[in-house]
């Protein structure tokens, strides 16, 4: 009995993690979006990048951070799934070891 309340207080320390994580992950592109300036003045001349506005230097970084959350978030939820049902096998484990224990003493 004691072990199956260890393994609920676990699985409720987990699913409070899993919250806190993707609350965390869907906050963190906010986040990292900063205000855009005006645009600067189009020159015809060449500008070579260390030369450029910071916000100008990497104009695909809303994207990129987006497709990194989407990753980690697949990848969180995989772990997930393979967690549950690895514990869904220790449970059916568990019950078949006390099933023959069962039937030993009989």
């Amino acid at each position: 009995m004691r072990l199956s309340m260890t393994r609920d207080t676990e699985t409720r320390r987990h699913g409070a993690f899993l919250v806190l994580f993707v609350i965390l992950l869907a906050c963190a592109p906010a986040a990292a979006q900063q205000p855009q300036p005006e645009p600067p003045k189009q020159t015809d001349e060449f500008v070579p990048i260390s030369q450029l506005p910071p916000q100008d230097q990497l104009p695909a970084a809303p994207l990129l951070v987006t497709a990194y959350s989407f990753v980690w978030l697949a990848l969180f939820g995989y772990l997930v799934s393979v967690a549950q049902r690895l514990s869904k096998v220790q449970r059916e484990v568990e019950r078949l070891e006390s099933d023959m224990k069962r039937s030993t003493r009989a």
